[in-house]
Formats: C-alpha cells, structure tokens, sequence
C-alpha cells in the first residue's frame, strides 16, 4: 500500500478515502442491483463487473487529471463551457426523456448514455476560478467582472433547472460560496439569488416535471397515513417510507453485507438510496463512517486552499470540493428523510457512468493543485538547504 502510494502526488489522504469510497462501493452497488438484475434477467456479476470497470475508468482519469498542471485548467475552462451550453441546449431538445426529464444524451458507436448536468458543474466551476481569479483587480467592476460571470452562472442554471432542478440548486449554491469566497459584492449576489430564486419559482410552476416537482414538497410535508392496500404508484413517500425502514430496521450495527430487506423493495437501491442500504447493511456505525469520510474530504480540500500560492488553485479546490461534499449531504439528507426526494447520486458510492468519471477528474484536479503545492515546498527546502550549508562551514 504504501509503495503505491508513493508513486501517487497530490494530498495522500484524499487518495486514501477515494481508495475506500470506490471499494464500499463495490459491495454496496454488488447488494443492491439483484432486482434490477432479476427484471432484465441478467446476472448481478455482469453489473458488478460493469461498476468495477467504470470505478477503474474514473481511477484512471484521476490520475491522469492530477498529473496535469492545475493551471491549464484555465484554458481548459474556456473550451469546456463553449462546449456545456450548446450541450446542454441539445439535451433539453433532443435528449433522452425519462420521467418527464431530458437530461441525457446517447452517444453514437458506443451507444451509451451521457447526463450532460455532470459536464455542465465541472464546467462552470473551473470557469469560475478562472474568472476569480483574474477579475481580482476589477472585482467590483459591475461591466468588467459581475454581469460576465453573473452571467455564465444564470445561463447555465436556467438549463440545467429545466430538467433537472436540485442538480441546479446545488451548482447555484456553490457557485454563491466561490463568489463569496472571490469578494464579490454582497449586494450583488442577493439580487442575483433574488432573480434566480424567481427563475426557479418559474421553473416548478411551468417546467415539465411541475407534477413531479408539487407531489414531492407536498409528499415531503404530508403528515398522512397511506393504507397498507394503496397501490404504491399512488404512494408519494414511496421511495422515502421504504429509506425510512432501512434505516430504523438496521440498528447500530446493521445487517451485514449483503442482507438487505429493502433493497428488494426501493425503486433505485444502487443509486438515489444507496445511502439507506448502507445503513441498514452496516448500521449506523457505518453511515456515520461514510459522512465522516464526506467531511474529511472536504477538510482536506479547505486545507489545500489555505496552503494554494495561487489564487486560481484555491478556488479550483473549494469548488470542487464544496460541490462534492454538498451532492453527498443533499444524498444522505434526502435518505434519512430530512429533504424531499430528488435524483442526486452519492459521489463516488452509488452506480452509475457520468458521474463517477467527472466525480473522478474533479478530484484530479484538485490533486493536481496539492501536487503543485507540494513541489513548491520541496523547492523551497532545497533552495534553502545550500544557506544553510555556508552558515555551519562559516561557523566552523
């Protein structure tokens, strides 16, 4: 472990809780998928391979990502997003529709599908950084610096919340903290926030999942009993009632692997309430392992930024590390009941494709920023170790 270790740069610790998220995640997602896997009659090997695969795929483009200067990531930024709006507007039009929702494309020859909202946060929080960091010196300049990042932020938002709502809310979030963070007027970001709470107002009343959207805050704060004989299509605290039992039939130290009840009776176990499955497979021992893990992310992000030389590196690895941890509290959150059910994967835990491999470059790159620290600090120390040589031989 150790010999592999030394060969990876970058913070070691988030390598180390990478390493363990990704392996949780094969036992977890191995659980869970023998439903889905019985309804298409394929065999829970054939998932476990495929989630293994990617898992190895997203390895890879970590490590490839962090072995990258951070900083060309800037011009990076900019290509990306003149990619992500174009995409994002093909996506609303010509994307896949599934539950009222056109949030995936299909990609031709390998005929996979493809959620463009993963390409879209990556995106627009490197643009971010990029934009911070550079409008430093005119950061209160409304033409100069507020109406063109303003801008890329709402732009984005408004085409992401057409479809896929919480995911927006989430970007938007981050983005407030980075602007927050960048010394972006106070002032400012209220209007901003006042005029896209608005646009998401608009967006429940006149959206496509408008239905959806009203039976789930309405579901969310109901008080009222279901009979036992409701068909549970007509359930709209379906999916919520079931993470419920999960969790309380789980106790301290669950079940154990693999012994699951109510993965066989949840919608989506591997993904959306993967948490859940968690809990009731390892207790509440285990799910306060998984949160700490989330926030010792997240610790040693804010670490990075307050040791980054650079202004661009310490708003790269805030928000990204701001919007992982976020994604993972709003999953966990949603699975204990205390938000209303939304379609927010847990980073790096629950099955899927796009995900984890933008879940993986992001993490790369904010490894790419911990490498350019620690290269920084070893050249510091041999350029100090030659002084410090004439100091004894003076002496002597």
């Amino acid at each position: 472990m150790e010999q592999v270790l030394s060969r990876l740069k970058g913070d070691k610790w988030i390598w180390i809780i990478v390493i363990i998220l990704s392996g949780w995640s094969l036992l977890a997602v191995y659980s869970s998928v023998g439903t889905l896997a019985y309804k298409e009659g394929k065999g829970t090997e054939m998932y476990l391979f495929k989630h293994f695969s990617i898992i190895a795929i997203g390895l890879i483009l970590m490590f490839l990502s962090h072995k990258l200067d951070y900083r060309y990531y800037a011009g990076i930024s900019k290509l990306l997003m003149a990619i992500t709006i174009p995409l994002l507007l093909y996506t609303l039009v010509f994307g896949n529709k599934v539950n009222d929702a056109s949030r995936w494309v299909t990609i031709p020859v390998i005929n996979q599908t493809f959620q463009t909202s993963d390409l879209a946060k990556l995106a627009l929080i490197t643009f971010l950084a990029r934009m911070l960091s550079r409008k430093q010196e005119e950061i209160k300049d409304v033409k100069k610096s507020f109406v063109p990042i303003m801008g890329a932020v709402c732009v984005v938002f408004v085409l992401i919340a057409w479809a896929n709502l919480s995911t927006a809310v989430m970007l938007f979030g981050v983005s407030v903290l980075l602007l927050l963070i960048g010394r972006i007027s106070f002032k400012q970001i209220a209007l901003v926030s006042l005029g896209v709470g608005l646009l998401g107002v608009l967006v429940i009343s006149i959206g496509p999942r408008r239905a959806t959207y009203f039976s789930r805050i309405k579901g969310f704060f109901s008080t009222e009993e279901i009979a036992s004989n409701v068909p549970f299509q007509e359930d709209k605290n379906y999916q919520a009632n079931n993470a419920k039992i999960a969790i309380a039939t789980g106790g301290l130290f669950g079940k154990g692997p693999g012994n699951s009840v109510q993965r066989n009776v949840l919608p989506h176990p591997y993904s959306d309430f993967i948490f859940a499955i968690i809990i009731e497979e390892y207790g509440t021992v285990g799910g306060v392992i998984l949160l700490f893990l989330y926030l010792a992310l997240m610790y040693r992000c804010i670490r990075i930024v307050t040791l980054s030389p650079r202004a661009f590196g310490a708003f790269l690895a805030a928000g990204l590390g701001f919007s992982l941890t976020i994604q993972a509290l709003a999953n966990m959150a949603v699975a204990v009941g205390l938000g209303p059910v939304t379609g927010v994967p847990l980073p790096l835990v629950s099955m899927g494709g796009t995900s984890i491999l933008f879940t993986s470059v992001a993490l790369g790159i904010i490894l790419s920023v911990s490498r350019n620290i620690e290269e920084l600090k070893h050249k510091q120390e041999l350029d100090e170790t030659p002084k410090q040589k004439k100091v004894i031989v003076g002496t002597v």
